[in-house]
């Protein structure tokens, strides 16, 4: 799949912003170039936007024990296990593909839940 166009690129990343700053004590930072998500000091999202030639436009989402396995199995089109983090548990969405929003919204919420619990 060849990447979207830049315009279409914005447009998915201020959708998701919009999720990931609407909830509490959330901040946006670039973290190896890429926009990350933080819950006070944690981050709980980093895009993928085809960083080191990736074929993809995604999310890395923190993820609830047994969630990756679930999603990645129940949809491998629109959930995979991503690098660096994917041994945390974390779960990759694709949003170069046709995402449900109201599902993505759930994740982001749930990860924002999980990084903002104490140890």
């Amino acid at each position: 799949m060849s990447p979207l166009p830049a315009r279409e690129q914005a447009k998915l990343l201020e959708r998701l912003r919009k999720i990931c700053l609407a909830l509490p004590d959330t901040t946006e930072k670039l973290s190896h170039g890429e926009a990350t998500f933080f819950h006070n000091k944690r981050s709980f999202l980093n895009m993928d936007t085809y960083h080191h030639g990736e074929d993809r436009f995604s999310a890395w989402v923190a993820a609830p024990l047994g969630a990756q396995d679930t999603l990645v199995r129940s949809d491998p089109e629109r959930f995979f296990v991503p690098p660096y983090v994917g041994y945390r548990g974390w779960v990759g969405a694709r949003l170069d593909r046709d995402s449900d929003w109201d599902e993505i919204a759930c994740l982001v919420a749930d990860a924002h839940a999980l990084v903002g619990r104490k140890r």
